[in-house]
């Protein structure tokens, strides 16, 4: 009989996790179609019952906060086969590329993150992408690949504000997804790999 309850422990909570994955993926769907999605609206994408959703998350905030957090958390399984080795600015097109396409994903998520939840938060859960844009940047720029007048702070802000300005242009369809990298790298490594000018500050 023991056996049997740890058996059936075993399986509500099998349950549990496939109900929890099924809203995640669902809200990400959800938020896409209509930005404003309820917890219903949700809830109706996954094909579960408002109480199960309950059972997991409360408020609206709570579940984009879990949603943005396993969307980051799967797109970091991504960037860590990112090879970052070799030339780095042959490097940075390839962690840009491959950033742009999670950023192409997740972008009407994003949005509604940074309506729900406090902008602190949101950068706590992109610190490892950070991180590792920031280290490629540092070692472009000790062998002299990126330019070291500026630092890389920002470098990093620049890369951000520049990819989330083509993920606006392509909800308001005025650029197409798969043209953004091309964009991206056309700003920015013009800007971060051209030498300082006379009488700029270094």
């Amino acid at each position: 009989m023991a056996g049997t309850g740890r058996r059936g422990a075993a399986n509500q909570r099998a349950d549990a996790q496939r109900n929890r994955a099924k809203i995640l993926a669902a809200t990400v769907t959800a938020i896409r179609k209509n930005p404003d999605a309820s917890l219903s609206d949700i809830a109706a994408e996954a094909g579960t019952g408002r109480q199960t959703l309950y059972g997991h998350f409360r408020t609206r905030p709570e579940l984009i906060d879990a949603a943005l957090a396993d969307s980051i958390e799967r797109g970091e399984e991504v960037l860590s086969q990112v090879p970052l080795d070799g030339d780095p600015v042959e490097a940075f097109q390839r962690l840009v590329a491959s950033s742009w396409v999670l950023v192409d994903r997740s972008r009407a998520l994003l949005a509604a993150a940074q309506k729900e939840l406090p902008a602190t938060r949101i950068r706590e859960m992109h610190e490892k992408a950070e991180a590792r844009m920031r280290g490629l940047l540092e070692r472009g720029q000790n062998e002299g690949a990126f330019r070291s007048d500026l630092p890389v702070s920002w470098l990093l802000t620049t890369t951000h504000v520049v990819m989330n300005g083509a993920a606006e242009e392509v909800r308001a369809d005025r650029l197409d997804p798969e043209d953004a990298p091309w964009f991206i790298d056309a700003i920015l490594l013009p800007a971060f790999t051209s030498p300082a000018q006379p009488g700029q500050p270094r």
